[in-house]
């Protein structure tokens, strides 16, 4: 990795943790290094494109339905979201091999460590009356939710999940092991309580269960862990146990309302099919759709992202965002088999961005992750491991002289 770009990267990956400004700024001028290395014929050949077909189909039907609305600029605009996907392309640049994958990987974890830490102490300094001016302010600001640096709770939970899940085999016994791992991965779970996010609890226990058949060792810690920290949720404080045992009451207000939401979302779908109301539709349409129970009388999004593309995107919308998705497991899971068992951090990042996927896929069934930026971003990340580690062992196997 050129020096450029590790500066670069580094900007990103602190942005990643603390300012969504600075993560995009950092974004946006690797991907005009990206483009200007483009412009190199034998560089262009060689540049990954991975999943660039489903990509490709995923972006057409987004503008198309956007055209379609009746409120082309004002979707198109909503539709920004989307553009971020670029990310999996100029990370995938970017990082020349595993190693630095691995190492850019460190200082993410090390980032949301950071991050989880500023929410815990948010939460248990919470003053009341919470300050009105000044960096206090902006500090404890609705206190009651850990939110790190970012404006809401679910979008330091989202945040985190991925980055533990994407670091789970560094914690496990074994070669992969990284001892300073542990505690800040401890660190980093505590945040993701403190956010009293259950989405994201949900998502983060599917990851894990997720990678136990790509684990060789510590499928016991894992399964056991998860049982610790549900007892601990349990055993915790007042509003973190209550938090956790709501997740099994279905007459739970935030879940009721949800229902609802879902309700309405299909009533919306079924006036538009194909192509949906256009990015932002749900913006601008929901309060006509609202089934008469809801609290909520408008809503930018219905809490379900598949439902969310669905409505906003129509079939075809969620036929291509199901195949990018369908073909990033189909990619990784055959590199995963492929990588032999001595390429231990090789398959660490595949079998962590697995893992990862899974629990924000998972979390994306109770609430719009896809359309956060913050996570978005963090999730094309991780999106990338896999790219770089098939790139890497591509160009390893060209190398290797023959028999």
């Amino acid at each position: 990795m050129s020096s450029l770009h590790r500066a670069l990267v580094v900007a990103f990956v602190l942005g990643l943790g603390y300012s969504i400004t600075l993560s995009e700024t950092s974004l946006v001028l690797l991907s005009l290094v990206w483009l200007w290395r483009l412009f190199d014929g034998e560089h262009r050949r060689g540049a990954p494109w991975p999943l660039a077909a489903p990509m490709a189909a995923f972006v057409a039907v987004t503008v198309l339905s956007a055209l379609l609305s009746g409120y082309p600029a004002a979707s198109l605009l909503a539709a920004k979201v989307t553009m971020l996907a670029v990310t999996l392309y100029v990370v995938a640049d970017a990082l020349s091999g595993t190693a630095d994958a691995d190492w850019m990987l460190s200082g993410l974890a090390i980032v949301a460590a950071g991050a989880a830490l500023l929410g815990l102490a948010q939460v248990s300094l919470c003053p009341q009356p919470e300050p009105t001016q000044g960096l206090a302010r902006w500090i404890f600001h609705r206190c009651d939710r850990a939110r790190g640096a970012f404006s809401i709770y679910m979008t330091l939970a989202g945040v985190l999940s991925l980055v533990l899940l994407t670091s789970v085999p560094r914690i496990l016994p074994g070669p992969n092991l990284r001892r300073w791992s542990v505690p800040v991965w401890l660190v980093t779970v505590g945040g993701l309580a403190a956010t009293l996010t259950r989405g994201a609890w949900i998502g983060f226990a599917s990851g894990v269960l997720a990678f136990l058949p790509t684990s060789r060792r510590g499928r016991w810690l894992l399964v056991g862990g998860l049982v610790v920290l549900a007892v601990a949720a349990l055993a915790g404080p007042r509003n973190l146990s209550r938090r956790f045992a709501s997740m099994a009451d279905p007459q739970d207000p935030s879940v009721l309302e949800r229902e609802y939401m879902w309700r309405s979302s299909i009533a919306m779908w079924r006036e538009r099919p194909w192509l949906g109301w256009g990015p932002g539709g749900v913006k601008r349409e929901y309060s006509r759709y609202v089934v008469p129970e809801a609290v909520k009388t408008r809503t930018g999004h219905v809490h379900n992202t598949p439902l969310q593309i669905l409505v906003e995107r129509g079939v075809l919308g969620l036929a291509a965002w199901l195949w990018l998705w369908i073909e990033f497991y189909a990619r990784a899971i055959t590199l995963l088999r492929r990588l032999p068992a001595a390429a231990v951090r090789e398959r660490a990042l595949v079998a962590g961005s697995l893992a990862a996927v899974t629990g924000f896929l998972v979390a994306g069934l109770a609430e719009y992750n896809f359309g956060d930026s913050e996570v978005v971003l963090v999730a094309w990340t991780v999106v990338a491991l896999p790219f770089v580690v098939e790139r890497a062992t591509r160009t390893a196997a060209l190398a290797r002289p023959a028999d």
